[in-house]
């Protein structure tokens, strides 16, 4: 199991999990939903999407709706997605300097916050 530290302030770490199999809702049909968790303050930031969008997609998602307004995470805790661990994520972590730290499997407590 990984050990994970505390953060010293908030989007520093952030967990991130899908909601899949919704009903579709929204004016585009959303089906899914990316929920992310600010291991620092506990709080949730749900973002509608579709199941199938690609890597590329949910990046350019989460850099319009989070990251432009939160700033670049140091650490993001997921399960093993293949778009979390697909070679578009791993450049992104290598760009911008940060950790991506996964869940071990049939452990996912490490995840527990998303």
């Amino acid at each position: 199991m990984i050990q994970i530290q505390e953060p010293k302030s908030p989007w520093e770490i952030v967990h991130m999990d899908w909601v899949t199999a919704l009903p579709p809702g929204g004016n585009r049909s959303y089906n899914a939903c990316l929920v992310l968790v600010d291991r620092y303050r506990k709080t949730p930031m749900f973002l509608p999407c579709h199941k199938d969008d690609t890597a590329m997609e949910t990046a350019i998602m989460i850099w319009n709706k989070v990251i432009s307004q939160t700033g670049i995470f140091q650490n993001i805790i997921s399960d093993r997605d293949p778009k979390f661990t697909s070679a578009l994520w791993t450049n992104l972590h290598n760009l911008f300097g940060t950790k991506l730290s996964f869940s071990t499997v049939y452990h996912p407590q490490t995840d527990g916050l998303a």
